[in-house]
């Protein structure tokens, strides 16, 4: 008989008042925001009805609080490698304000001064993928941004630099599985899912926020509106 393979529910935890205005949020203990709070609650609905192996929560505490808020703290155990990155001299700063001395940084490409690298993020999602791999079933990771996106591209066996790719709203889930239900191909199933939120158009304009923040541009153009043929 073939072998259990694990399924990873990969939610990174809820709205901060950190997240919100851009800024790097890695080992400082930031709490939920009320809005964030209603996000985890909302995610429970989300999750109603599977049924968690396992289930493994960043020691910090925004997600700890969602962990709590979608109901599923009480068989949780702290899981140090879903920490977030350590953004070392960066903590704290915006994309736009640490370009101004560093025009075109990205973390995912660069790492922090002082903080993790590249190289060392990298190794702990493997480490922590290694881990997931010896286990079966469904399991529950509540993380973070950053280091959820670079456990995406690791779990797909992708460079770290790819995960700059992979927007990771707050109070989202992911799911990392197994195509045609072979180990040896590592897939990803769901990424990003917010359909919790009050409205779609909720959704759309706080990931557009968000990604400005963190260094995106959107260029907006108006059209002229095409003459009508007949």
């Amino acid at each position: 008989m073939q072998p259990l393979l694990p399924k990873i529910y990969l939610i990174r935890h809820g709205e901060t008042e950190w997240s919100l205005s851009g800024k790097h949020t890695g080992r400082a203990d930031i709490h939920l925001t009320a809005n964030g709070e209603l996000e985890a609650k909302r995610l429970a609905k989300q999750i109603e009805g599977v049924s968690f192996r396992y289930i493994l929560v960043s020691p910090l505490e925004r997600a700890q609080q969602t962990c709590r808020s979608a109901g599923l703290s009480e068989n949780s155990i702290v899981e140090f490698d879903l920490i977030e990155w350590d953004n070392g001299e960066y903590e704290g700063r915006t994309h736009k304000e640490i370009e101004t001395t560093r025009p075109g940084w990205s973390v995912f490409r660069d790492g922090c001064p002082s903080g993790e690298s590249t190289q060392q993020i990298s190794d702990r999602a493997d480490r922590l993928i290694a881990k997931l791999q010896m286990l079966s079933g469904n399991i529950a990771l509540f993380t973070h941004g950053h280091f959820g996106r670079v456990l995406g591209v690791r779990w797909i066996r992708l460079p770290v630099e790819m995960a700059e790719r992979l927007l990771l709203d707050t109070a989202s889930l992911s799911i990392l599985s197994y195509q045609h239900g072979q180990f040896t191909q590592p897939a990803i199933a769901l990424w990003n899912s917010t359909i919790h939120r009050t409205t779609p158009h909720q959704s759309k304009r706080e990931g557009i926020e968000r990604w400005e923040n963190e260094g995106g541009e959107l260029h907006r153009t108006r059209t002229a509106p095409r003459p009508l043929t007949h």
